[in-house]
């Protein structure tokens, strides 16, 4: 039986969510935040990172979002979630199932870091702290994040998912980052292709079954 140790508000809904498209049973082990937004210590005992998602399945113990998607697809999937081998559309689902936490989501929690940086220095500290958010966002993180939203928004010019015509576990990865950046980022909300994505798979059965089995989900702010 495979076992997701389940974080709230975080990287392993993706992983209920994998398990969900995929039809097969599952336990969730659940965990909650500490008051600093961190996870428990607990889960150091399932991994020595102490981090989310992870899953076991008898005694396999797995950790990081886009391997636990690719062991889940090439286990269980039975064609679904992965395209075939050798073919374009598995080199894009192999690409994007890095790219999601390689490229997107480093610019996405140093814009993260740099916004709570005036509310956690001193008081007479925070105009400085605010110039320092400002400049990164308006000197690195914006434009940034701007070329990437660009080149996905053409991506999904090509196909309607982010590996070609069907639905699969790239999906299903790409769609952290991109909730995030729908929740937060006003140019988002004028690339039509990114929003129509983010609306799609929130409407699918299995996305909707997942939120139910993890629980309320709210991207951190």
């Amino acid at each position: 039986m495979i076992v997701v140790h389940h974080l709230n508000n975080s990287r392993s809904q993706r992983i209920l969510w994998a398990l969900e498209e995929l039809g097969l049973d599952y336990q969730v082990k659940r965990y909650e935040r500490e008051p600093s937004m961190q996870a428990p210590a607990s889960l150091r005992a399932v991994h020595p990172l102490g981090k989310s998602p992870v899953i076991t399945d008898g005694d396999k113990t797995l950790a990081e979002s886009g391997a636990i998607l690719e062991y889940l697809a090439e286990t269980y999937g039975d064609g679904k979630l992965k395209p075939a081998a050798g073919t374009p559309e598995h080199l894009r689902y192999r690409y994007f199932l890095h790219y999601a936490e390689g490229s997107l989501m480093p610019l996405l929690f140093m814009k993260l870091v740099f916004g709570r940086l005036p509310s956690r220095v001193p008081f007479l500290m925070r105009p400085v702290a605010k110039a320092i958010s400002a400049g990164a966002d308006k000197a690195l993180l914006n434009p940034q994040l701007g070329t990437h939203f660009m080149f996905l928004e053409g991506e999904l010019q090509k196909s309607e998912w982010f590996a070609g015509a069907a639905f699969s576990a790239a999906d299903i990865q790409m769609s952290f980052p991109l909730e995030a950046s729908a929740a937060r980022s006003p140019l988002f909300k004028q690339l039509p292709k990114l929003s129509a994505f983010v609306q799609r798979i929130q409407a699918r059965p299995a996305y909707k079954r997942a939120l139910e089995k993890g629980g309320p989900y709210e991207l951190i702010k």
